[in-house]
């Protein structure tokens, strides 16, 4: 169930936790939802305004099928307003262009075409367009195809639920751990994102998560504390935590740039908390994986690209420790 009828003029959205009520023709926050006839409306169902064929390590996903190619497409709109938002020509216009018509089989029929191996629902919130893209996942489950959402993390119950039997990896942004930020900042809310993550994990959905840090606005000592042993203790210290380095844009273009000292004293925090796999991202830096047992080099990196990925079956070839991650 995707929205729920409260009389005879109007309905509640159920896709995130906004949960929108819509007197008839409204939309929601996310600009893409209407009621119509008492029926939710996805208004860009079946119009992407970007579709492009990348590196999975792009999602980023470091611990799912690496080294291959998944088809990624978004649409316009989002639930968030996030002053920094790198993808802001998108997912803050609200503008449908109708003359865009790809259809779920279409999709997925350009992921095979091109040899990819997974279908990522990203760019812009694709919890906004959920109707879409389950009709796709749908498909691609069917022709062998994994599904991916790169998401703010703030879908309701109901739909996590729902996407369990379709939906196979995720990467949430985690954008901070102060909730006054959350809720004023980004138009969203802390607890909801952290529930999702843990929810997701339940579920049995691969789940890594990002951070973008922007010094001064969620890098104090205490949050990345905090945010790491939520991490490590209540989710799970298999967790890959990607710290990626901001750079302006948007409302936030005269921002300064993230350092590499900052996001390594981000990674020092994490490693004491616990984590296992701690990734940094968005800055030339080495973003290899290692055995947590025996500290043996197990896919080295660069950029994008692997170079050698030497797991044998998921497991270490040294110590025969399993490292976490979907692997085939």
């Amino acid at each position: 169930m995707k929205y729920h009828k409260e009389n005879q003029n109007s309905i509640t959205c159920l896709l995130c936790q906004h949960y929108c009520t819509l007197k008839e023709g409204q939309v929601g926050v996310c600009g893409v939802n209407q009621n119509q006839n008492q029926n939710l409306k996805n208004l860009v169902y079946g119009h992407p305004v970007t579709i492009n064929i990348d590196p999975v390590e792009k999602k980023p996903l470091y611990h799912f099928l690496p080294s291959t190619k998944t088809l990624s497409f978004g649409t316009v709109g989002c639930n968030f307003k996030c002053p920094f938002c790198q993808n802001w020509g998108i997912s803050q216009k609200k503008d449908i262009n109708k003359d865009i018509n790809v259809s779920p089989k279409q999709m997925v029929e350009l992921a095979l075409e091109h040899g990819c191996k997974s279908i990522s629902y990203t760019y812009n919130e694709p919890t906004i367009f959920y109707p879409y893209a389950k009709d796709v996942g749908v498909i691609a489950r069917q022709n062998g195809l994994r599904n991916i959402f790169v998401s703010n993390g703030f879908e309701s119950p109901d739909i996590i639920k729902d996407m369990s039997s379709w939906l196979d990896g995720a990467n949430i942004d985690l954008k901070s751990f102060n909730k006054e930020y959350y809720k004023k900042n980004l138009k969203g809310g802390l607890e909801a994102v952290k529930n999702t993550i843990k929810m997701m994990v339940k579920e049995g959905i691969w789940v890594e998560v990002t951070t973008l840090l922007i010094e001064g606005e969620n890098d104090k000592e205490e949050d990345l504390k905090k945010m790491a042993s939520f991490l490590a203790n209540e989710v799970g210290n298999f967790i890959p935590w990607h710290l990626s380095a901001f750079h302006g844009d948007f409302k936030m273009k005269e921002h300064k740039n993230t350092t590499l000292d900052r996001l390594l004293f981000a990674k020092d925090i994490a490693k004491k908390a616990g984590l296992k796999y701690v990734y940094i991202g968005n800055i030339q830096y080495p973003a290899d994986t290692y055995c947590p047992n025996c500290k043996e080099l197990l896919i080295d990196r660069s950029g994008y690209n692997v170079i050698i990925n030497r797991l044998e079956n998921g497991k270490c070839p040294n110590c025969k420790t399993s490292i976490e991650g979907v692997w085939k």
